[in-house]
């Protein structure tokens, strides 16, 4: 009997994720797996974690500062989805330890990303737009490395290396008013990320998950 590769999801649908297809979740079930993934490998000077849900709304929120007057909802969309694959496994990797997984796990990475593309009609970065969203998802690593983690400003630019300062202001404060960096519950999260995933879709008017699998094939 081959080994058991698939998951299953609280929608009752099935993963493989050895061999993942554009229907094997619900959006739910997405936001739910981000916002149960932890950044930092889960630690934080706060009393929750920081979800990879509240991480991809603070770096959509650092695009959408930085294009104040873009009406792109798709580049949205695939800003909000840039981790995406991470709450499909249930698994973020802190940046020190990616070297030592593998290619097999890099692999993984790649056939769960190839689905979610499909899936929500995303297309690939050109290497402008790879630039500047590397620059917006380090300049949230710096501010979440200080403002959730506990490190100082210092250890950010010597012992982790990002050549970028911590942000003074929460850019989701504005949003949502919470307090400044503060870690959301995960329902909180869950909901939070659906809310914009739907929106985003809707006003991008993506086709049918059918339609988009067989227009990929053909």
């Amino acid at each position: 009997m081959a080994a058991r590769a698939w998951v299953r999801l609280p929608s009752g649908k099935r993963l493989d994720l050895l061999n993942p297809t554009p229907f094997d979740w619900e959006d739910e079930d997405l936001a739910l797996g981000l916002a149960r993934t932890y950044r930092w490998g889960g630690h934080s000077a706060w009393p929750l974690p920081l979800s990879v849900a509240q991480h991809s709304l603070f770096v959509l929120q650092l695009r959408r500062r930085r294009f104040p007057e873009a009406k792109d909802v798709r580049a949205d969309l695939r800003e909000l989805l840039h981790d995406a694959d991470e709450g499909l496994l249930g698994f973020d990797s802190i940046s020190p330890l990616k070297p030592f997984l593998g290619e097999a796990y890099h692999d993984l990475v790649v056939r769960l990303q190839s689905a979610i593309d499909v899936r929500y009609g995303l297309s690939a970065w050109t290497a402008k737009e790879k630039r500047l969203h590397k620059e917006d998802d380090r300049i949230a690593a710096a501010t979440e490395a200080v403002r959730v983690v506990g490190w100082t400003e210092d250890e950010v630019h010597r012992v982790l290396r990002i050549p970028y300062d911590p942000l003074a202001q929460d850019p989701l404060q504005p949003v949502y008013g919470d307090a400044a960096f503060a870690p959301w519950p995960p329902q909180l999260a869950a909901e939070r990320f659906l809310a914009e995933l739907r929106a985003l879709t809707e006003a991008a008017a993506l086709p049918g998950v059918k339609n988009k699998l067989e227009k990929s094939i053909v």
